[in-house]
């Protein structure tokens, strides 16, 4: 038996580096990588002087706050009435012409179609909340993105908590 595998050792050493090494070539697989170039560029051209609303807490547009959630509600806490606030006062006076979109997020417990359907309510809920504060419905959208934007990859209490939240986000 020592003797066979004396035998095979070489020949499977053999057919291992046969088969590592390949017979590819590189100039055909450089060629079909290469990109055909056109000059000409895609889209529009953006002004380099356009104002840039950045990002503030969470993916909350800055000058707004995001609003977070107890687990497995789409209450408004007591808590969190003051930044729904700044966020209405913020809406009223400072944009015209645009949009706000009321991104309703979760943690990820829960099923999908679950956590799809609560972040709608958060949403719902933080829309209606805005409404109730004097904020035009037209200049509000919602959507909700479940748990498939966390902020938080952990799976502790603290990130879940960040990860129960509206975005709110301007939007032309």
């Amino acid at each position: 038996m020592v003797g066979k595998v004396k035998v095979m050792l070489p020949v499977l050493l053999c057919v291992s580096v046969m088969t590592l090494s390949g017979c590819g070539s590189k100039k055909q697989t450089d060629q079909a990588l290469q990109t055909e170039k056109k000059g000409d560029a895609m889209g529009t051209e953006e002004s380099l002087d356009s104002k840039s609303l950045g990002i503030g807490e969470g993916r909350t547009t800055e000058g707004m706050l995001p609003v977070y959630f107890d687990f497995d509600s789409s209450d408004i806490r007591k808590d969190q009435v003051a930044r729904i606030q700044v966020n209405a006062e913020f809406i009223n006076t400072n944009q015209k012409g645009y949009e706000v979109r009321i991104e309703g997020n979760t943690d990820p417990r829960g099923t999908n179609e679950y956590n799809m359907a609560l972040g709608e309510r958060r949403a719902l809920s933080a829309k209606k909340y805005l409404m109730n504060l004097g904020v035009d419905e037209a200049k509000l959208t919602t959507v909700s993105y479940g748990e498939e934007r966390l902020l938080l990859q952990g799976n502790d209490e603290m990130s879940w908590a960040q990860d129960r939240r509206d975005d709110f986000v301007v939007v032309q």
